[in-house]
């Protein structure tokens, strides 16, 4: 592509190359940088790339795009935002799929895997949909997984997906909107039909240092969205809506456009009456716990800014299986359960508690630690939550990267001192994870919180290789006799 092509619609400083310079790629990472690559110099969180600079141009970049003027003559671009660029080379190079398909963003702190998987089946069931899904778990292009590395990839991924996901014939897209994503630019110039905003408590203050901030950052989302769809109920509503410029739908709360009544919290799911307008519709969800109410909420307003009658999400919504690592059943051959769980912040931890609490007839054992290298103010809050909702608390390790994992526990130990629920302190996981089953009484529910859906240990900079599933199945394997 001729460079001058690729550069439409990028507010340009200085222009030191020859629009009709033919460009091979576009590479934002010195070390995957080819021949013929323009490459884009861009600040990332831990990084700056213009150091990088030279590393590309030895590879065999022809051009940079970059904030500031490198040395020697190279042909290069300045521009004030290398990020927004990058996102409008994504644009350029594959074509704007995105245009081509009804996207939706999901945001918020919790409920965002789970709010994108029923509505992605909603869409596809209700309207004939071929729906493209972005998100923690997994991409798909309709059935076919892909593999993923965080929850919105980079922008110039994120439109060669859009395009795998256009050319496949996917009508639709669902995908999860992660507040470093709004903040980093990875989702610029990308027009939602709807954007869906889900709850907002503490997480990513290491990042965001603020709740405000981090608030404000989940708003950007409805300033480029056509609709938005927001919980009413959530604290922070006011905030996020405030200068939203489109029209707004809410569920929620008690004056929601669409909200639940006669809720009832069952062992095997939820069941309420979705309330809108005149109309009421007995909706159930094959997934435990007070917040799949908001999440179904969520989806059915979504949906029905999409054009899907209430009554047709609530019949979807019946029939749909949950989701991996969401209050997910493990069985064992004893009398006592085990769930894994994706709860990873202070709200997270206290509504699976709080659900577990709803059904559970013998005592509630939650197993949990916190991440590395990530916001350590949450440490104690959880630990406290989990001592006031648990009847027994293991500490462990969830990632801990580049932190020492008896360190992390030190920060949690806090909330959970000078309380009269138990603990154990178990820094290797697997261990943690047998001890809870070796020390289980029958009626027992055992938690098994922060890795959900992941299968890995990230200790430094390594993934390794940790299945929860797999841990529970070798001690059973290991203790048939008892079976």
């Amino acid at each position: 592509m001729k460079l001058g092509k690729l550069l439409q619609g990028i507010d340009i400083l200085e222009l030191h190359a020859d629009p009709e310079l033919e460009i091979a790629g576009v590479s934002y990472d010195s070390r995957q940088t080819k021949p013929g690559d323009l490459f884009v110099a861009i600040t990332g969180y831990e990084t700056d790339g213009h150091r990088f600079i030279p590393m590309a141009l030895d590879k065999g970049a022809t051009c940079v795009l970059c904030q500031q003027k490198p040395e020697g003559d190279a042909p290069c671009i300045l521009v004030s935002d290398s990020r927004a660029a990058l996102a409008r080379l994504g644009r350029n190079w594959f074509g704007d799929p995105a245009a081509s398909m009804v996207m939706v963003g999901v945001t918020g702190t919790n409920g965002k895997t789970t709010t994108t998987y029923l509505l992605k089946d909603v869409l596809e069931k209700c309207l004939d949909a071929k729906v493209g899904l972005i998100g923690t778990n997994q991409n798909m292009i309709g059935d076919e997984v892909l593999h993923t590395e965080r929850t919105t990839p980079e922008s110039f991924e994120l439109q060669a997906l859009f395009r795998s996901m256009a050319d496949a014939g996917c009508t639709h897209v669902v995908m999860e909107v992660s507040s470093h994503a709004l903040c980093l630019q990875r989702v610029a110039g990308i027009r939602f039909a709807v954007g869906l905003f889900t709850n907002l408590s503490q997480d990513h203050l290491d990042f965001h240092k603020t709740m405000e901030a981090y608030c404000d950052a989940k708003a950007l989302l409805f300033r480029q969205s056509e609709k938005g769809v927001y919980n009413a109920g959530d604290p922070w509503a006011g905030r996020v809506t405030k200068d939203a410029p489109c029209p707004l739908i809410s569920f929620g709360g008690q004056a929601g456009d669409l909200r639940a009544e006669n809720v009832r919290l069952a062992v095997d799911g939820v069941f309420f009456d979705a309330v809108c307008g005149g109309e009421t519709v007995p909706v159930h969800v094959g997934i435990p716990g007070g917040f799949t109410v908001y999440n179904a909420l969520g989806v059915l307003a979504a949906a029905g800014a999409l054009g899907v009658p209430l009554a047709d999400g609530a019949k979807v919504l019946a029939a749909s299986a949950g989701v991996k690592g969401r209050v997910e059943v493990v069985p064992v051959p004893w009398d006592y359960t085990i769930l894994i769980d994706y709860a990873v912040t202070p709200d997270a931890i206290e509504n699976v508690l709080t659900t577990v609490r709803g059904f559970a007839e013998g005592r509630v054992v939650i197993l949990f630690g916190c991440g590395g290298d990530r916001d350590r103010g949450k440490r104690p809050k959880m630990g406290k939550i989990a001592a006031q909702l648990a009847d027994l608390v293991i500490v462990t390790s969830d990632n801990p990267r580049t932190e020492d994992p008896d360190f992390i526990i030190s920060e949690i130990l806090p909330g959970l001192e000078g309380t009269e629920t138990p603990y154990v302190v178990e820094p290797d996981r697997v261990r943690a994870i047998r001890y809870a089953m070796d020390h289980a009484r029958p009626k027992d529910v055992i938690i098994l919180a922060g890795k959900g859906h992941e299968t890995y240990q990230i200790i430094g900079r390594e993934k390794r290789h940790l299945d929860e599933r797999e841990v529970v199945a070798e001690y059973i394997a290991e203790h048939k006799e008892r079976a």
